[in-house]
């Protein structure tokens, strides 16, 4: 049984929640996110407060369409953010515009366009944070910044997440 399914959330006053034809539209201060409800599922809302049921005795999309509706109203009421940092010498980000380019040791520098939707801060020349209103698009877009060059285990140079724990690995030792 869903226990995320079957949980309540209580919507915040400045937010706005419309459903028409299984598609649910939220409207905050930071702006508007519209997606498809799967016909599995009846999302209700009462006195500032949604319910997702199931629709024909199957709990196939509760948890998950409770989970993308209440990161939905998070979007809108506080945003998301993802924090990376680069390790290595010479290796620095610069934003120009809806551009990002990231020297990470290659012999040109890599430039990724910013989705629609995002913006990128750049906090210092290590450091840039991914902002923006959609969960899957703050995430997937740090993955693809991410990507560009992974955090290497021996001496920790690459990109990662500000606060993650790259584990390190022993070097070779010399022999005797």
């Amino acid at each position: 049984m869903s226990r995320i399914g079957n949980r309540k959330l209580t919507i915040p006053e400045n937010v706005n929640i419309e459903i028409e034809n299984n598609t649910i539209t939220v409207k905050g201060p930071k702006g508007e996110i519209s997606s498809p409800i799967s016909r599995d599922v009846v999302v209700k809302v009462e006195d500032n407060i949604l319910t997702v049921d199931k629709a024909n005795n199957s709990n196939v999309m509760q948890g998950t369409t409770n989970s993308l509706i209440k990161n939905m109203i998070e979007g809108v009421t506080v945003g998301f953010s993802k924090n990376l940092e680069i390790v290595g010498v010479g290796y620095r980000f610069q934003v120009k515009g809806n551009d990002l380019n990231v020297n990470a040791g290659y012999s040109h520098p890599v430039k990724l366009v910013v989705p629609e939707g995002l913006q990128v801060e750049q906090v210092s020349n290590t450091e840039i944070s991914v902002k923006g209103i959609k969960k899957e698009l703050v995430g997937e877009f740090a993955a693809n910044v991410r990507k560009v060059r992974k955090p290497e285990p021996y001496k920790g140079k690459g990109i990662h997440y500000k606060g993650e724990h790259i584990r390190r690995k022993e070097g070779k030792k010399a022999a005797k």
